[in-house]
Order: structure tokens, then sequence, then C-alpha cells
């Protein structure tokens, strides 16, 4: 039998800011109120920073199996809406065999990469430079992209990702570290405190959706193919430092056989700056080619959705400069992370 591929056809997202209305944010309501069939069935996941990547990956993979022609993975977050960790309605959410694993505790998402920070012994310097360096290119691609407006609350509609900054070296610079603490200093007294608003992504909210198929589908239907999905990773990561795209983009390579030196163009996940600066370093890489039109820091980074804009990104600057392999990677709360692998259609 020949061998199947999953092409993406499409990719969309809408701009990314905060404090929009918005409905349910499951995948029944979204696939009813577009008009898709009622036959048309979904499914709702849950992979925290992860969550638009990994209906990718299912999507591409259900096409490559044959379980299907056609899926659309998507995702939306409303940071602005609902606060962080408010599914946990204050209960212990770890519960006692967790704890009695780690006992000293789980930490903070900002802690997490102020110890991948000390890891790589980044100055306060590089995350900040990184910081600039991606609201700088994000401001040029501003009007750019595939970006739906979206009606707003108060009148009028959302064209414009809202979160980038025309900041400075010096003014971020001037930015406090925002996760300091002495319990925390003494039980990691490497941490040298350079995590700041500044070098950090902002609160906001965000939808993005992908249209997936076989790429006979596509040619019957007579839709241009932009790049195939041929490559899948998911991996665990130590739940402290968590904030690693290094294990899945390791364990990406492996299985399909490529270099890192073969990668044209990648997207990683800035949460916080040092994320991307520690991604190069391990993997031995220039910052050139990565997040070329800017990350998180400048966009914003709606959990649910942020795959979207990584995709997109990807996608689109591939075709740009007739690149063949682009890669992308989402480090995740609680300690996983995604990577995926496209390759540019001819």
């Amino acid at each position: 039998m020949t061998a199947r591929r999953a092409v993406i056809v499409d990719v969309v997202r809408t701009p990314f800011g905060k404090g929009r209305d918005g409905g349910a944010l499951s995948g029944r309501q979204p696939a009813d109120s577009a008009g898709l069939p009622v036959e048309v069935p979904d499914v709702s996941i849950d992979r925290k920073c992860g969550s638009f990547q990994q209906p990718l990956h299912f999507a591409a993979q259900g096409v490559i199996a044959g379980a299907y022609d056609v899926a659309i993975g998507c995702g939306a977050e409303m940071m602005s809406a609902l606060p962080m960790r408010a599914n946990r309605i204050g209960r212990d959410e770890l519960g006692p065999k967790l704890r009695a694993r780690f006992p000293d505790g789980l930490v903070h998402q900002g802690v997490s990469a102020e110890l991948i920070a000390a890891r790589w012994e980044l100055t306060r310097e590089e995350p900040d430079a990184f910081a600039l360096r991606s609201h700088l290119p994000a401001a040029a691609a501003r009007d750019a992209g595939p970006l739906v407006p979206i009606a707003s609350a108060v009148g009028g509609a959302v064209t414009q990702d809202e979160s980038i900054r025309a900041t400075s070296a010096q003014a971020l610079a001037a930015l406090s570290p925002a996760f300091t603490g002495e319990r925390t200093g003494r039980r990691f007294p490497e941490i040298d405190w350079n995590v700041t608003a500044g070098n950090s992504s902002p609160v906001s909210d965000g939808a993005a959706a992908t249209l997936v198929m076989s790429e006979q589908r596509a040619t019957q239907l007579g839709l241009e193919p932009k790049a195939a999905v041929t490559g899948f990773a998911a991996i665990g990561t130590d739940p402290i430092p968590m904030l690693s795209g290094v294990p899945p983009t390791r364990e990406l390579l492996a299985r399909t056989g490529l270099g890192i030196a073969d990668i044209d163009l990648a997207e990683v996940s800035g949460a916080f700056a040092g994320v991307v600066l520690a991604w190069a370093a391990d993997l031995g890489v220039s910052l050139d080619p990565v997040t070329v039109e800017g990350g998180a820091i400048a966009y914003g980074h709606p959990v649910g959705a942020s795959g979207g804009r990584l995709l997109a990104a990807l996608v689109d600057n591939l075709q740009r400069i007739e690149g063949r392999y682009g890669l992308m990677t989402m480090c995740e709360s609680g300690g996983m992370a995604n990577a995926t692998l496209l390759e540019r259609a001819a």
C-alpha cells in the first residue's frame, strides 16, 4: 500500500490580545458554531502549552494511518477570563503520592526558568537581549500573516497582536526580577534572579486552527498543500526545571534520521527567553533561523493557541525562503514537551 502523507493546506489564527468575550472552548461548540455538519465529531485535549500541537499530531497521525482523510486541529485560550489554576478550585491537585515523590515541592514556571538560566549560566543581559530581538521582528511583521479579525466586546474589531511593545535594552534592564523569594533562594542558591516581566511572555487570549488532510484528498479538492507533517515526538521531562524543548527535539531527530543542521527554520516556544537560549546552546545552533518573526515574549502565550502561531510562522517562512525542513517544539507545564517536523510541499 502506498504510504499516505498528511499535508497542511491552511493555518489561521486570531490576533493575540486580552479581555475579549468569547464562547465555550471545548471542541463541540466551536464546531457547531462554525456550521460544520453535526456528524463531524470532536474531542477536547488538555496538554497545557501543547494543547494546539498535540491535536495537530493526532490529526496528522490519523490521516497517515487512514483513520480519516480530513481533520482540523485547533486550540483557544482565554487567559484574561480564566486565571491560571482556576480549574483547581482551591483544592490539592497533586495528591499525597505525587507530594511524596517530590517532598520539597514542585515550583512555579518562573522558578523553572530561573533554574534553566542558572544551568546555562545565562547573564541578565542575554535574556533581555533575546526579548528585544523578539519584539523588533514581531513589530516588522505586525501587519503580515493569516490573522482573523475578532469582534471586541467594546465595539470594533481587533486586527493586530496587542502585546508587541516598543521597548529598548535600557527599559528591559530597569525591570525587577519577577519571581524572587527567600525560601526559593535557599532551596536553589544557584539562581541569580534574571527572569523579569520583560523577558517573559505576557498574559494573552487567542485562537488558532489548521486544516490537515491526506495529500490525495487535497489533490481531489484542488487545494495546494503548504507542508507535510512528517515527524512527531512527545516526551516527559523533569517537572522541576520542566521548560525544555531539547528532549523532544533530540527524540524527533533520532526518529527521522535527521541532524539539527538539516533544519532550515525552527520555532521554539519562548514563554521565557532563557528557554530558547538554552535550546540553542544545548543543540549548538545559531539563533539566526529560530523564531525569525519574534516569539511569545512579543506576541503573548495563550497556551491553548500558541502552537498555532508557531505553525503559521513556520509554514509561511519555509515557503518564503524555500527551505525544506522546519521544526517546532513546545515545552509544557508539569514536565512535558512536543516536537513536530514539517517538510515544505514542493
